[in-house]
């Protein structure tokens, strides 16, 4: 077998072009330059030309592999050991497929039949494990180098050895000798593109990603010919998108960079086919460029049975721009009973699951005219949100598949946060604190204070319009299962704000802690029956006062102040401990003067 040039890749790829040449080499070349639609078609001439030639069907398996198409693949590589028993090569293919499925066993049995017999110089299939290794989803790259080392043993002049080793030893991120191996492979080959590549991908790693694009341009100077250099600066404007502290504007900024260069990776590749554009809205999907996918998606739905990735586009452009969640809902469910589960990815789940949650959580309903849905009082009278047991059941349904999406990539956090943020502001409170809730179970998270603090002062309005709608005109309760739900809801509300109450984390103090107090105190407030009140609610007050005094903040949270001393005279007046409750109202008056309420209780008090 000649030498190969194996480029796994699940995501960022493209080609295609007129097909003069028909030879196995000429195969490898377009393989090697991502000309992948070229690359298919002259394999599969080969395949039915020299159908005993078990190497073609390799290659063509890889072609299959690229285009997310594994069991495709799969196919491809048995019919090569069928045809050709001693192409044992296809043992390799047929074990990365294993790799993709994460059946580490099963592959890794499929690679020692591959080398079971090797000659003296036979290394392609140690080159290929080796590669496998790196390509794969879940890379091994100290298994990689393994193979790498026993291929480098057998051939010091096939280029592709040292440039899998410089993958490797860049995944490992041992970047000084990733660029040695990429100056190996300069000095077998001084033109090689992909070796300066490779270098200064390795500065990517280090998150020096301006010096990476600085470099990268520079080779495209060199060489605009090259298309793979494109998809990396693409890739590179990515990742730097994703860099903690980036602003909204920078993040849409660079990844308007990223799509800009895919496209002109697609245009150098010459690459037209409709597998280029699933590999170019697959990039647009991880970009979170949802613009430019919704045109893509348009194009591609009018071929829905080429790929099932069509309905994850479909999907997430519904949820994202069209804001149509059962529409959204539908798409996912198809893709999901269509597509194969190893091609399915952790954001498929987060959408599924978010999807579930917003067609199931009920829509808040508009508020009396004057109402202000944030009151504290019996003004607000906002129709509490009203959930049957089959939306509880299929909310529940959305958050397990939510849980497993940040289980399959934890940086889905931060989107589920983003998204929880989104339907707090919209007023969806029921499926924000839905959200919320999930967030605030992963407490490595940034937003793990945020999280529990408005899923607190969510569920405390809830709480508040249920108890409202429970009430007649007069404030007496007439919907006893409404109340219930209320209290629930207001003991939600103090075992999500406690865990700010009682955090040392200076930051999430300062950020939300008298808010924390306020509402958690106006949730006992709510809990308790004013008829016969137990009080809890006036010490969980006297702490709101105490904090706010302690942090010398007495002017900016006057409301607050006034809130807090009210309630507590008010306990003391119902239960007749006139000394306590003129000490409370005479504070209040101290702040605020002018408040008839507290002179009212104060003349009753004489």
């Amino acid at each position: 077998m000649t030498n190969s040039k194996l480029l796994f890749s699940l995501l960022l790829a493209g080609s295609v072009g007129t097909v003069s040449a028909q030879s196995l080499k000429d195969a490898r070349a377009a393989i090697e330059a991502e000309n992948y639609g070229k690359a298919k078609t002259i394999l599969q001439q080969l395949v039915t030309k020299q159908p005993k030639n078990g190497d073609n069907y390799f290659y063509l398996g890889q072609v299959y592999l690229v285009n997310d198409r594994a069991d495709s693949a799969a196919a491809i590589f048995n019919q090569g050991l069928t045809n050709d028993p001693k192409a044992t090569i296809n043992n390799v293919g047929l074990g990365y497929v294993d790799l993709l499925k994460k059946d580490k066993a099963s592959a890794e049995s499929k690679f020692a039949l591959a080398t079971a017999k090797l000659g003296k110089k036979d290394y392609e299939p140690l080159l290929e494990i080796g590669r496998a290794y790196i390509n794969t989803p879940e890379p091994d790259y100290a298994k990689a180098l393994e193979y790498l080392t026993q291929a480098k043993a057998k051939n010091t002049k096939d280029i592709a050895i040292p440039l899998a080793l410089g993958d490797a030893y860049r995944g490992l991120r041992e970047g000084s000798l990733a660029y040695t191996s990429y100056g190996d492979a300069m000095d077998i080959d001084q033109n090689s593109v992909k070796a300066k590549v490779g270098q200064a991908i390795i500065v990517r790693g280090a998150q020096a990603y301006d010096e990476a694009v600085t470099q990268l341009e520079a080779i495209v100077a060199e060489t605009p010919t090259y298309a793979p250099t494109y998809r990396e600066l693409a890739e590179t404007y990515y990742q730097w998108s994703k860099m903690p502290g980036t602003t909204d504007e920078k993040y849409v900024e660079l990844n308007k960079k990223g799509v800009e260069q895919y496209k002109k990776y697609l245009e150098v590749a010459g690459d037209n086919t409709l597998e280029a554009k699933i590999r170019y809205a697959d990039f647009l999907v991880y970009a979170r460029q949802y613009d430019e996918l919704k045109t893509v998606s348009e194009e591609l739905a009018k071929n829905p049975s080429i790929d099932p990735k069509i309905y994850r586009y479909l999907g997430y452009i519904a949820f994202q721009k069209s804001k149509d969640y059962p529409k959204a809902l539908e798409y996912l469910n198809q893709m999901f009973s269509k597509m194969e589960k190893d091609r399915v990815i952790p954001l498929d789940y987060m959408y599924l699951g978010m999807a579930e949650i917003a067609t199931n959580s009920p829509k808040p309903a508009a508020p009396a005219a004057g109402a202000d849905s944030t009151a504290t009082d019996s003004t607000a009278v906002a129709a509490a949100p009203v959930l049957t047991p089959e939306n509880t059941a299929n909310i529940q349904k959305g958050i397990a598949n939510i849980k497993k999406a940040i289980e399959g990539d934890k940086e889905l956090l931060g989107e589920v946060a983003e998204l929880a943020f989104a339907k707090y502001q919209e007023q969806e409170l029921q499926t924000a604190i839905s959200l919320f809730g999930l967030v605030g179970e992963y407490k490595d998270s940034p937003y793990y204070f945020d999280s529990h603090y408005y899923a607190g002062e969510g569920s405390y309005q809830i709480g508040f319009k249920k108890d409202t709608q429970a009430k007649d005109a007069e404030g007496n309760y007439v919907n006893q299962d409404l109340r219930n739900q209320a209290i629930a809801d207001f003991g939600n509300a103090q075992k999500e704000l406690t865990i700010i109450e009682t955090t040392d984390n200076k930051e999430a103090q300062d950020k939300y802690l008298v808010n924390a107090l306020y509402y958690k105190a106006f949730s006992a407030l709510g809990a308790d029956d004013m008829a016969q009140p137990k009080g809890d609610f006036v010490a969980a007050f006297q702490k709101l006062i105490d904090t706010i005094n302690q942090r010398g903040t007495q002017e900016k949270n006057k409301a607050y102040l006034v809130d807090g001393y009210t309630y507590i005279g008010l306990f003391h007046y119902l239960k007749q401990d006139t000394v306590k409750a003129k000490q409370a109202f005479q504070k209040v008056l101290e702040i605020d003067p002018a408040n008839e309420d507290v002179k009212g209780y104060l003349d009753a008090l004489k």
